[in-house]
C-alpha cells in the first residue's frame, strides 16, 4: 500500500497498478508529464535503479562462485548495452560492452620525464570512489578530508577554490602537494575574501609564491557575500571531483573539526559539477574579486591593511643569515658569466681545494639563471648521500626556499624531478636516463668530478645535453689534476674557471 506524501517516482507497470487501486473518492492522485528536456536525466537514473536490482539478483544466484558471479553480471550488461545497439541501430554502443576480464583502468601515466615510473610506485588516488559521491562528516572511522584533499591535488589537471577563508593552519597541510602540483604544470585558481580579517597574510603570500597560481579576493571588510567552501579537481581523464560543505582553509576544519563535506563527481552528478565551475567562473569575472599579484608593493600594502594584522610568521622557517659570495667567489662567477656571453662557453670545470666553496658557487651560480627561468630544472649528481644533503642545503639557503629540491639516494625517494639531488649509484639503478629526455634538465652539477672516470657516470654523460654543465673537482696534486683537467674538458669540452 502506498504512503500519503509528495512523490517523484517514474510510474511503471507495478506502481500503475498500485494506483489503479486507490481509492479516488478519499485520495486525489497528483500526476505530471516527463519534461523531455529532463527526460534523459530522469529516465537513465531509472534504468540505473532497474540494473543494480538486476545485478543483485545475479550476485545472489551465483554467490558459491566469485569468478562465476562477476562474469553473469558483466553478461547482464552487456544484454542491456546489445539491446540498445539494436534499436539505435549504432555499431557505437557494441563497441560499449564490458569486456569479459572484469578489469578497471586504474591510471595511464607516461614514463618519460616522470618521477612516478623512477620510484616505481602507483600514482596516488583518493581513497573513496572517484565515480561516486560520498559525504565527509570529519568522524574518525572514516576517510580523512585532509588526506583525501591532498590525494585529489596530486592526481589533478586542474583545480579551483572557493573558500572565504584561508588559514596559515590549513594551508600548511596541503603546501607542498600543491607546490608539486603548480610544479608540473597544474593550473590553480583561488578565489577568497578578507571579511572579518580571518585569512591569513602569511597564506596568501605563500600560495602567491606558486607557480601557475591565480589569486582573486574580495577587499570588503565589513561584508561579503561569498560565504562558500568548494574545492574542484579537474581531470582531462572525464574523472573530476569536486567538495561543498562546511570547511574552510583551516587546520581544525580539515582535522580535527565537525565538518560535513560533500564529494561529487563527474561520472554521477555531471550537471552539479557543471554547474559548479560556470558558476566560479561567474565569480571569477565580478568586480567585486579582484586579482592580486603580491610581487606588487600597491598589492601588498592593500591586502594589509584590509587584514588589519601583522604578517603571521607562526611555524615558518627563517633563514637567520644572509649568504652572499666572497670576493674571490664572485670573480669566479664574473669570470663564468663572461665565458659564457662573450664565446658561448656553457661547461665549465670548477678546480680548487677543500673549503673554498664549490658547491656555494654553483649555487650562487644557478641562482641568477632560476630567478630568470623558472622552473630551471637541476640535477645534481654525486656519490655519497651525506655530500647531496649538505649540497642541497645550500641551496636552499642560497634560494631562500626550504622546500627546494628533492633526494633521490638511499631510503629517499624524490618527489619530484624538475630540482632532483642524487647519487651516481641511484642514478644507474632506478635508470633515469631512460625515463627524462636529453633536454629535461637546464641545468647540471656533477660533485666530486675525478669519480667520473668509473663506468657508472658514461650513461650520464653520454645522454644529457644541458644549457648548463658544472663540473666540480677538488684540487689535490697540482699537475696531476691539471693534466686530469686536460683530459676533462678534451672529453666535454669543458672550460676551466
Amino acid at each position: 500500500m502506498l504512503n500519503q506524501g509528495i512523490y517523484e517516482e517514474i510510474i511503471n507497470l507495478k506502481l500503475k497498478r498500485e494506483l489503479e487501486g486507490v481509492d479516488l473518492y478519499s485520495n486525489i492522485i497528483g500526476k505530471d508529464s516527463i519534461d523531455v528536456e529532463e527526460a534523459r536525466k530522469m529516465l537513465s537514473s531509472y534504468i540505473s535503479y532497474v540494473t543494480r536490482r538486476a545485478l543483485s539478483y545475479v550476485r545472489e544466484e551465483y554467490k558459491k562462485d566469485d569468478h562465476e558471479a562477476l562474469l553473469q553480471q558483466i553478461k547482464t550488461c552487456n544484454d542491456v548495452i546489445n539491446s540498445l545497439s539494436k534499436r539505435l541501430d549504432s555499431e557505437e554502443f557494441n563497441q560499449l560492452k564490458i569486456a569479459e576480464e572484469g578489469e578497471v583502468l586504474t591510471y595511464l601515466y607516461s614514463t618519460i620525464n616522470s618521477s612516478k615510473h623512477i620510484n616505481k610506485e602507483k600514482p596516488l588516488r583518493p581513497v573513496t570512489p572517484m565515480s561516486e559521491s560520498s559525504l565527509f562528516t570529519g568522524s574518525s572511522h572514516e576517510p580523512s578530508m585532509l588526506e583525501e584533499l591532498r590525494r585529489e591535488i596530486l592526481s589533478s589537471d586542474s583545480i579551483q577554490m572557493l573558500i572565504s577563508f584561508i588559514k596559515w593552519s590549513g594551508l600548511r597541510c596541503i603546501i607542498e602537494e600543491l607546490r608539486q602540483f603548480t610544479g608540473r604544470g597544474g593550473k590553480l585558481q583561488v578565489i577568497t575574501t578578507s571579511y572579518m580579517e580571518a585569512t591569513d597574510y602569511k597564506a596568501i603570500e605563500e600560495l602567491s609564491k606558486l607557480t601557475n597560481t591565480q589569486i582573486k579576493i574580495s577587499y570588503d571588510t565589513d561584508r561579503t557575500r561569498l560565504h562558500a567552501k568548494a574545492y574542484i579537481f579537474t581531470r582531462e581523464t572525464g574523472f573530476s571531483t569536486a567538495y561543498i560543505g562546511s570547511s574552510n582553509l583551516s587546520n581544525p576544519a580539515l582535522t580535527s573539526g565537525l565538518e560535513w563535506n560533500m564529494k561529487v563527481t563527474e561520472k554521477e552528478s555531471f550537471d552539479i559539477l557543471k554547474k559548479m565551475k560556470a558558476t566560479f567562473e561567474g565569480y571569477w569575472n565580478d568586480r567585486e574579486f579582484q586579482k592580486l599579484q603580491l610581487d606588487r608593493e600597491e598589492d601588498q600594502e592593500r591586502l594589509k591593511l584590509a587584514l588589519s594584522k601583522k604578517i603571521d610568521s607562526t611555524n615558518d622557517i627563517h633563514f637567520l643569515f644572509d649568504i652572499q659570495p666572497y670576493f674571490y667567489q664572485k670573480e669566479i662567477l664574473e669570470k663564468l658569466q663572461v665565458e659564457r656571453e662573450i664565446f658561448g662557453r656553457n661547461k665549465n670545470l670548477l678546480v680548487a681545494a677543500t673549503g673554498v666553496g664549490k658547491t656555494v658557487i654553483s649555487a650562487f651560480d644557478y641562482k641568477r639563471f632560476y630567478l630568470k627561468n623558472k622552473p630551471a630544472r637541476l640535477l645534481f649528481v654525486a656519490h655519497r648521500e651525506e655530500i647531496l644533503k649538505q649540497s642541497m642545503e645550500t641551496f636552499r639557503y642560497v634560494l631562500k626556499d626550504s622546500n627546494f629540491g628533492s633526494l633521490l639516494v638511499g631510503d629517499h625517494k624524490a618527489t619530484e624531478l624538475d630540482h632532483l639531488f642524487i647519487s651516481i649509484q641511484s642514478f644507474n639503478s632506478k635508470k633515469l636516463n631512460e625515463f627524462t629526455t636529453s633536454d629535461f634538465y637546464d641545468f647540471i652539477i656533477v660533485d666530486e668530478f675525478h669519480h667520473a672516470a668509473a663506468g657508472s657516470y658514461q650513461k650520464l654523460l653520454a645522454h644529457y645535453n644541458p644549457k648548463f654543465y658544472w663540473v666540480l673537482l677538488q684540487h689535490q696534486n697540482e699537475w696531476m689534476e691539471k693534466i686530469y683537467s686536460i683530459i676533462l674538458m678534451e672529453k666535454l669540452l669543458l672550460r676551466c674557471v
